[in-house]
């Protein structure tokens, strides 16, 4: 079993974290909040007294951060897991975050000597609870060996996407299409209603024709049609607005940087950006579909 530090307890990372312990690994953890720490020592994990400690613990070091910039300063500070990791440990960063930070941070790793992989995960918090998740794995081939049992612990499905920022990019472009296939299938359902048709006949005929897919199908933004969406719990968040508006906008970034045409996708962050604002952001994504019928009620 693994020795291994594992920097972020939050709502995805405090449930990967014990199914690791769940699976015989030896973690030891840290975050800045102390309710998260809390948390993590009645699971059973070993709490550090800072990031620092928790790189130095193991032969493994996990990441799970908000964003580019906090991954930046865990990984590349004085104090940060490249300073203060074991020789040979083997660094893997589960965070979603902008291409370019995952590559930097990589190249600054291979500098010190040591392999590191960018493994964002799909499947929200329920997948991160269930040890379902789907992880996005960008580095060498030799790391991915090495990695590909513990992500094991944690997940279902375990893609190797090519070098490192490869993960990032593969998570970005998935988004970009749960993003924009949510708004299509909130739009076509809030049209159905004006138009005096059932959400669940709606639902019968698209979920075995042409408008099938994961958001309709799986995850149904109306109350009804499918029990385990989150319409049918008080669209409590599976995966925030909030989250979804960050990848938008981080697919925006990079459509900008590659000059790959975004329109649909620019109007989604658009979208999802006034939802939030309107402080809907902890709600689910899917929660966008009230959103839409509001202002299908209005004209």
């Amino acid at each position: 079993m693994a020795a291994i530090g594992f920097i972020g307890l939050g709502n995805m990372g405090a449930p990967m974290a014990a199914n690791l312990l769940k699976a015989g690994h030896h973690v030891t953890g840290f975050d800045i909040l102390p309710q998260a720490r809390e948390r993590f020592a009645e699971k059973g994990g070993k709490v550090a007294k800072d990031a620092a400690a928790a790189a130095a613990a193991g032969e493994v070091v996990m990441t799970m951060l908000p964003a580019g910039q906090e991954v930046r300063a865990v990984y590349l500070g004085g104090d940060g897991v490249i300073a203060r990791a074991k020789a040979g440990a083997l660094l893997l960063d589960c965070s979603t975050i902008d291409v370019e930070s995952a590559r930097l941070v990589a190249a600054r790793a291979a500098e010190a000597g040591f392999e590191m992989l960018d493994a964002p995960v799909s499947g929200g918090v329920a997948g991160a609870e269930s040890a379902s998740l789907t992880f996005m794995v960008g580095g060498a081939a030799a790391a991915f060996a090495r990695a590909e049992p513990l992500l094991a612990a944690m997940g279902k499905t375990i893609v190797p996407c090519g070098p490192a920022g490869n993960g990032q990019a593969a998570k970005i472009c998935n988004n970009l299409i749960l993003g924009v296939s949510m708004i299509a299938v909130c739009e076509a359902f809030s049209l159905a209603a004006r138009l005096g048709l059932s959400a669940q006949t709606l639902f019968d005929v698209s979920s075995r024709s042409s408008g099938q897919c994961w958001s309709l199908s799986s995850y149904c933004p109306v109350p009804g049609p499918v029990p385990s969406s989150p319409a049918n719990r008080g669209y409590k968040a599976g995966f925030s607005a909030a989250m979804m508006l960050k990848d938008l906008r981080l697919a925006e970034g990079a459509a900008l940087a590659t000059s790959a045409a975004n329109p649909l996708g620019a109007a989604a962050a658009n979208l999802y950006q006034i939802f939030v604002d309107e402080g809907a952001g902890a709600s689910d994504f899917s929660a966008i579909y009230r959103f839409l019928r509001r202002e299908s009620e209005k004209s």
